[in-house]
């Protein structure tokens, strides 16, 4: 093995992996160089080789005195550097002496972050139970059933209605759904945007995982329940460039026309103190500031802004407080918003109520890594490797934390993002799940299969997922699809993260469609996601539409041939099951229905639906790899979710799935 093979090896790279289809790949010496030096390994001559391997042990031993994770009643070994352990001070605040000669710590079993004070100053231990919240903790039978909606997507009911979903009008969804019987709402990511950029709307490129959307705060709770917004019915696209200012005007003038009393009647979020909340207010203040001079993140702006605690940036906060009061009390609505949500969806009758959806990364431009930059990886983007879903590889633009330096501090970056997603719901829904044990890293102007993978602290991460399940009370849901290293589902299901099986890919070797009897029951069954095909956009072969169309099949002809071979073999096991009958029809709904009762049958835990499916829609939220090609994150439903439960195609597929949840 090389030197700077060993070195790769030690930060956590992959000189040599195998992908999807089992064949072994390896880096080359320049990408493993580009990588070593975007995480401050230089790495190009033996020199440097050599001061890296010293940084990263110096890196490695200081992190390990910061911040240790452990189960409940697991020995814990003390590292290297923790001299004269005194006392372990429980996060309830119970004191217990150390031996000051002891190496090892005898279990702890309280859960919780807990403090080791010792001779070399204070180390943080974080003891988790050894699973997270399941599904069959809250609802014992294990046969739950949900749906899943892009919440913009979502209608009122009404002849005026808001130009796009927000959180009052999921929790007039939550109501509907939870009375027909669902136990789940999941829901697209809500995390923080960029409200003064209305081309930035995709909900997986937040600014902030810690915060939420403003946008989609509930105006209604602010008094502003009469104000209609300017969209006809029967508009099917969202006009973000329209709608998001037109968004934000009326939300300044509810702020404005609020008394003082009624501003603070909105609690803030619980999961952040409110110096962070002024930090995250002053960053939306400012960015709104640039972006009019056509600057579209800190990176961009006067480098005397580029820290939040500068002078410059203190300056602009004291001369502007309306402004960072008004992105505040944003924040504080959306936050209420979804507790209002969430309440409507238990008071229903749904088990978990909202699943929220943690996006994968952050824009690196964004306010997460204004706020904290030492926390996330810089000159690098999180993608995928070259797979069946993308050839070329993916780098979808966003970086993500830097595992080199989550021991350092504490793991609070990881930590205040799982509680972000957390508070106020029932379960989250972990995007690219496989990033908690490796992620795909993209040097800065590399082409994506020109990437590696970087190992993340996994055992650690998934012990404090773990204890923040039980803190909040939230299942979690894991997207484990793509690339999946060896043993990574199996910790998954020992961890009980809830997988997801979804029908398109769910095959066996000869490619036939496998029975779903035999799906882990460890797992979410899913007809689709926003990411490929819909079941009527399947059967209707809309997918291959949009392909060939933006030019991304070469054989038109063979891949409908294909399309049509698949069809009759996925019928035939319908009608297997006694759930179809005759001939292949050409009419999708027959389909959607039972493909819905199919995948409702499974011997998961859970099924999730989505909204699309259970209407039949033929168009996917979602393309993956186009922008402005197709109409991304901007369709809307056809009408509300309550009157959508009264359509008889819709009404029949609920029984169907409540019958097969109850068997």
């Amino acid at each position: 093995m090389s030197a700077l093979d060993r070195l790769a090896r030690e930060a956590g790279l992959l000189p040599r992996w195998e992908d999807a289809a089992g064949t072994a790949q390896a880096v080359s010496a320049e990408t493993l160089e580009v990588v070593l030096a975007a995480l401050g390994l230089p790495a190009s001559n033996p020199d440097e080789i050599s001061a890296s391997h010293r940084r990263l042990a110096d890196m490695r031993a200081e992190g390990a005195r910061r911040f240790i994770t452990a189960t409940i009643g697991e020995t814990i070994a003390l590292p290297v550097g923790i001299e004269r352990p005194a006392a372990l001070v429980l996060e309830n605040g119970e004191r217990r002496e150390v031996d000051p000669a002891a190496r090892t710590i005898a279990g702890i079993a309280e859960p919780g972050y807990h403090r080791l004070l010792h001779g070399s100053g204070e180390t943080i231990i974080a003891v988790a139970p050894e699973r997270c919240l399941a599904l069959r903790d809250i609802v014992p039978s294990g046969r739950a059933w949900g749906i899943a909606v892009q919440l913009p997507s979502l209608r009122e009911h009404r002849t005026q209605e808001s130009a796009f979903g927000d959180l009052g009008t999921l929790a007039h969804a939550a109501e509907a759904l939870g009375r027909s019987g669902a136990d789940l709402l999941a829901i697209s990511p809500i995390h923080a945007l960029f409200p003064a950029d209305a081309r930035r709307f995709s909900p997986y490129a937040p600014s902030s995982r810690r915060f939420l959307n403003v946008l989609l705060a509930d105006p209604a709770l602010a008094g502003g329940e009469s104000e209609a917004e300017a969209l006809a019915r029967e508009d099917d696209l969202i006009d973000w460039e329209v709608a998001i200012p037109d968004r934000l005007a009326r939300l300044r003038h509810l702020f404005d026309r609020a008394s003082p009393d009624e501003r603070r009647r909105i609690a803030a979020p619980d999961h952040v103190s409110d110096d962070e909340l002024a930090v995250h207010a002053l960053h939306d203040a400012l960015h709104a500031h640039f972006a009019s001079e056509g600057m579209h993140g800190w990176r961009e702006w006067p480098a005397e802004y580029r820290r939040p605690d500068s002078a410059a940036a203190k300056a602009f906060a004291a001369e502007h407080p309306a402004e960072i009061a008004f992105y505040g009390w944003l924040q504080s609505l959306a936050n209420h918003s979804l507790l209002t949500a969430q309440r409507a969806a238990q008071g229903a009758g749904m088990a978990c109520g909202i699943i929220t959806d943690l996006a994968v990364g952050v824009d690196p431009g964004g306010a997460d890594c204004w706020t904290r930059p030492e926390a996330f990886l810089e000159g690098l983007s999180v993608g995928a490797p070259p797979d069946l879903l993308g050839p070329d590889g993916q780098d979808w633009g966003l970086t993500t934390f830097n595992p080199l330096t989550l021991h350092a501090d504490g793991f609070r970056a990881f930590r205040e993002t799982l509680a972000a997603a957390m508070d106020n719901a029932g379960g989250v829904r972990i995007d690219h799940m496989l990033g908690l044990g490796r992620i795909w890293v993209v040097p800065h102007g590399y082409p994506s299969s020109h990437g590696c993978y970087l190992t993340m602290p996994q055992r650690d991460l998934m012990n404090v997922l773990a204890l923040e399940s039980w803190r909040h009370r939230c299942i979690v849901i894991g997207e484990d699809l793509g690339t999946v290293p060896p043993g990574f589902r199996e910790t998954m299901k020992a961890r009980h993260v809830h997988g997801m099986r979804v029908l398109w890919f769910e095959r066996g070797e000869n490619g036939a469609f496998t029975d779903p009897a035999s799906w882990t029951r460890e797992a979410a069954a899913m007809t689709s996601t926003h990411d490929v095909p819909t079941l009527a956009g399947w059967w209707q072969g809309r997918d291959l539409d949009w392909a060939q169309a933006l030019g991304r099949i070469t054989n038109a002809t063979g891949s409908r041939h294909q399309r049509e071979t698949d069809k009759a073999v996925l019928w035939r096991v319908l009608c297997d099951t006694g759930l179809a009958e005759g001939p292949p029809p050409v009419d999708a709904a027959p389909f959607v229905s039972a493909a819905i009762a199919h995948v409702a049958a499974s011997a998961c835990d859970l099924a999730l639906v989505p909204l699309e499916d259970l209407a039949g829609l033929a168009e996917q939220p979602n393309l993956p790899g186009t922008i402005d090609e197709h109409p991304n994150w901007r369709r809307r439903m056809p009408d509300s979710v309550k009157a959508m439960l009264a359509w008889p195609d819709v009404a029949a597929r609920v029984a169907a799935l409540k019958e097969s949840r109850d068997a």
